[in-house]
């Protein structure tokens, strides 16, 4: 599987290889390519679905996670922004999310649901240590919530694609919107949740019965 690069400032590449040698918290190409991780039988669909849903704008991740044959359980996306490239601060955001919306899954001895990570953000398709470091959250975070870890997608606007997979396409984008939304998307604060899925039908079905 062949990656492009984006090209970054020497400040900014320095900061991550800072990060990436003192922590490990940044994952390359290579290493998520030979993660293994299982592909979408239907990425189009998926992503189609999570954009339909959370209508992301650039800096938001949404973190979804996927049942039998890849059908939505719960998701949630947040706005985070941070000064540098780091897994572990990626890792803590992805679990906060999931912690919200699904209950975790350690006590089975392996994994039957999927955690997909969508993120919006500028630039185009190729690879960028930004990518890397939340490839490594991704998968930090599903193993500490007992899931399996699962495509990680960009969504620029120049589309979406799959990192690791070479499968992408035009359309949704980081420009595509919801006629009714507008941009009252982009002013949602740093890590303000927007929950979907199961998960919520479960807690309206609590709250009713309180």
């Amino acid at each position: 599987m062949t990656f492009g690069y984006a090209p970054a400032s020497a400040t900014s590449l320095t900061m991550a290889a800072g990060v990436a040698s003192r922590h490990g918290r940044l994952l390359e190409p290579a290493e998520w390519t030979a993660a293994g991780v299982p592909l979408l039988s239907n990425p189009r669909e998926v992503v189609s679905g999570l954009h339909s849903r959370h209508t992301p704008v650039p800096s938001t991740a949404v973190i979804a996670v996927l049942g039998p044959e890849e059908r939505l359980v719960a998701s949630a996306s947040f706005v985070h922004r941070s000064a540098s490239a780091d897994g572990w601060d990626y890792r803590n955001a992805l679990l906060a999310g999931l912690r919200r919306v699904i209950p975790h899954d350690l006590r089975r001895r392996t994994p039957v649901r999927t955690a997909v990570l969508l993120y919006c953000r500028e630039g185009d398709e190729r690879w960028t240590e930004e990518d890397g470091a939340w490839m490594w959250g991704l998968r930090d975070a599903c193993t500490l919530h007992g899931l399996r870890c699962g495509a990680y997608i960009t969504l620029t606007r120049g589309g979406w694609q799959v990192l690791g997979e070479g499968r992408g396409g035009r359309h949704p984008s980081s420009e595509s919107r919801p006629e009714h939304l507008g941009d009252t998307v982009a002013e949602f604060p740093p890590v303000t949740l927007r929950t979907g899925g199961g998960a919520t039908e479960v807690m309206r079905r609590r709250t009713a019965a309180r």
